[in-house]
């Protein structure tokens, strides 16, 4: 400790740091940070992705949506966590961690899981919500581990905010000794359905940041150290969730030393930035190597094949989508007609549209929902059209006078969110031709 005492003491000696200074620190830490912290959960972009998104908003390469939307979300938080941590007047409290958690995650989402009798199962992930079922985990061993139950979750974190207010105020523990407990104590409740390691982590850069403190980094190629050392942790404190989530500074010496090791770095890092030096580490010429290797890559080009692609994962699972949804009130309309490029025709043909109708025109789909009304025929009318340009396609559903549109690279397909978006687009006009002829 007495090492980060010096340390601090030399950076506080070169403040104020000049403003390029900062926004060299700044840049660095967005993208090392944001980067690591959602690896260690599991998400797939790479160094050059995740610097691609934060700096220009677009990621060239396969990519995953979810995580793309994932390290942007996670961005947005710490931007969050940046502002809270610097207003003195505001205390720490669970609406803060509960909206942390809910930018992070965006919006409610299913996820497979495994019940405590080792059944597999589905369940909903409700953002900025305290669980509802156990999220116990197996140990590498086959043991269970648990977290706090979704019983006693809210009382504990209501502790542990407290705590964390009165501690702060007490000034007994250093920055990175408050740090370090709450990060521990934070993790052994597990409080969310989703999103607690990278909570906890924003977390730990509160407090610090907080008290002038740089923020520390996770590497996500030291995951299982980081994880074995948590593990030596619960060993000591005791595998009951109640302790753990009331642990104390001495029962978790291994993680102190560890979260030490990480905030001296991350000191010499800012005294080297403020005298000017070199900020660069061992590995970065290979992120910068794979970066330049990504953007030495054209984005994909229009082709038939991938048309062909588009034309089943994109066109026909929406048409489908939204036919499903609509298949059970078609009883309330005399006929439904479908059509494809001007054909009357099943939606199944979508499937097989001869490749040649691509590059000449697109492809085109309408349905209708005719009504009598007095012997006299109405029609409620969608209209699908997808056009395909060099670099992306375009994928329009019109209604009368509305519309939405969604444009898309070649490596990309609608997503579930759009398609179920688009499929209440028109469920909504739908149900207003409705009421209005009925």
């Amino acid at each position: 400790m007495r090492r980060l005492e010096q340390l601090f003491s030399e950076l506080e000696a070169l403040k104020p740091l000049s403003a390029e200074t900062k926004k060299r620190l700044d840049d660095k830490f967005k993208l090392e940070f944001n980067f690591n912290s959602n690896h260690l959960e599991g998400n797939t972009l790479s160094y050059g992705q995740t610097l691609q998104l934060l700096i220009f908003g677009q990621v060239s390469g396969n990519a995953e949506m979810k995580d793309l939307e994932e390290m942007k979300a996670h961005n947005v938080g710490l931007e969050i966590m940046k502002e809270y941590a610097v207003d003195k007047e505001r205390p720490l409290t669970e609406s803060f961690i509960r909206e942390l958690n809910r930018t992070i995650l965006k919006q409610n989402y299913w996820k497979d899981a495994t019940t405590p009798d080792g059944q597999k199962t589905r369940m909903e992930v409700k953002v900025g919500e305290y669980k509802s079922r156990p999220n116990s985990v197996i140990t590498a061993t086959g043991e269970i581990f648990d977290y706090a139950s979704p019983e006693e979750t809210s009382a504990l974190m209501t502790s542990l905010v407290a705590w964390y207010n009165e501690e702060e105020q007490k000034g007994e523990l250093s920055p990175l000794e408050l740090a370090t407990v709450f990060h521990y104590r934070y993790i052994r409740i597990h409080p969310f359905e989703d999103g607690n390691g990278r909570i906890a982590r924003l977390l730990v850069n509160y407090v610090l940041l907080r008290h002038g403190y740089p923020m520390i980094i996770v590497q996500a190629s030291d995951k299982s150290n980081y994880l074995n050392i948590l593990h030596q942790c619960d060993i000591a404190v005791g595998l009951t969730p109640s302790d753990g989530a009331t642990a104390t500074l001495e029962q978790i010496v291994p993680f102190v030393g560890y979260m030490e090791t990480l905030l001296e770095h991350a000191l010499e890092l800012c005294i080297k930035a403020a005298k000017g030096e070199d900020i660069e580490e061992s590995n970065d010429w290979s992120k910068k190597l794979n970066l330049k290797l990504r953007e030495s890559k054209e984005m994909p080009l229009f082709s038939i094949s991938a048309a062909q692609e588009i034309q089943v994962k994109s066109i026909y699972a929406l048409v489908k989508a939204i036919d499903t949804a609509f298949a059970t009130y078609e009883s309330l309309f005399d006929r439904v007609d479908r059509w494809v490029l001007g054909q009357h025709d099943e939606i199944e043909s979508i499937k097989s549209i001869p490749s040649e109708y691509f590059y000449m025109e697109g492809v085109y789909f309408n349905a209708d929902y005719v009504k009598k009304v007095l012997s006299v025929e109405k029609a409620f009318t969608y209209f699908l059209d997808c056009t395909f340009e060099e670099r992306m396609y375009k994928i329009s559903l019109k209604v009368g006078s509305e519309s939405i549109q969604i444009e898309k690279k070649y490596n990309e397909y609608l997503t579930d969110t759009e398609i179920a978006g688009s499929v209440d687009f028109v469920g909504r006009l739908l149900t207003k031709f409705v009421e209005e002829n009925y």
